[in-house]
């Protein structure tokens, strides 16, 4: 099941993650958070007028959030109550941007952004002439752009790396749909996401008779042997297809 965050990729789309920045031709590695300053140099590369931005997952967190049979009547109700079940449920002390979706019957997706940074990235890319049109978490972008070839239930490993000492970043699961998103901002090699995160959750989706068939990997050019056989995914062009 495709989610409908964002379209495919085309020449107006933003890469951002907490390693490196992408737009066109344009690349350049990053600290971390990219600066004003960064992020006006790709804008200048893309084509004006306006921009998809896909970004690191830990600037965006989601979650699944189950059990709503019934939400509160009005778009501004709902809106106030998604914010707050989200902030609630990821324990989140600065006010966040929050877009929600439907994805079962009682369960919806649900991703933020802090409303400071929103703003800032907003106003920077209106005071460029590129728009934001869309921004969405790298991990989603990805499982849109592979959606139609999930017919066997699985998991997507979106990894960052983090100063030399692993990878952050989240797992997703799904099964007719999606069905699992975790995600950690401590980093863990290879070996601890297996042992310490991947096999959890394989272990949960089975008695959930979803158990997983196969692990794609995006960030890693290798991925030693575990619970699940995994396919490590071309990340060498963010802005083209997945492969």
């Amino acid at each position: 099941m495709r989610l409908p965050f964002l379209q495919a990729p085309d020449p107006s789309l933003l890469w951002v993650e907490n390693h490196r920045i992408q737009a066109g031709a344009h690349q350049r590695p990053l600290p971390g958070l990219p600066t004003e300053d960064q992020l006006a140099q790709a804008l200048a590369a893309l084509p004006a007028g306006p921009t998809r931005w896909v970004v690191d997952d830990l600037w965006v967190p989601s979650v699944l959030l189950r059990d709503l049979p019934e939400l509160p009547r009005g778009a501004e109700a709902q809106e106030a109550f998604f914010r707050w079940r989200f902030g609630q449920t990821l324990a989140l002390e600065a006010p966040h941007a929050v877009q929600s979706i439907l994805v079962e019957p009682g369960t919806w997706l649900a991703a933020g952004i802090r409303e400071d940074l929103r703003e800032t990235w907003i106003q920077l890319s209106l005071r460029l002439d590129r728009s934001m049109r869309a921004l969405t978490p790298r991990w989603l972008h990805l499982y849109n752009q592979l959606a139609p070839d999930l017919d066997l239930p699985g998991m997507l490993l979106s990894l960052s790396p983090v100063g030399g000492e692993g990878y952050a970043g989240t797992l997703v699961a799904w099964g007719r749909t999606l069905c699992l998103v975790r995600q950690w901002a401590e980093p863990l090699p290879p070996e601890g996401w297996n042992a310490e995160r991947i096999a959890p959750s394989a272990a949960f989706l089975q008695r959930e008779a979803r158990t997983p068939q196969q692990m794609l990997v995006w960030g890693a050019r290798t991925w030693p042997e575990g619970t699940v056989p995994a396919r490590c995914l071309d990340d060498r062009a963010p802005a083209g297809e997945v492969r």
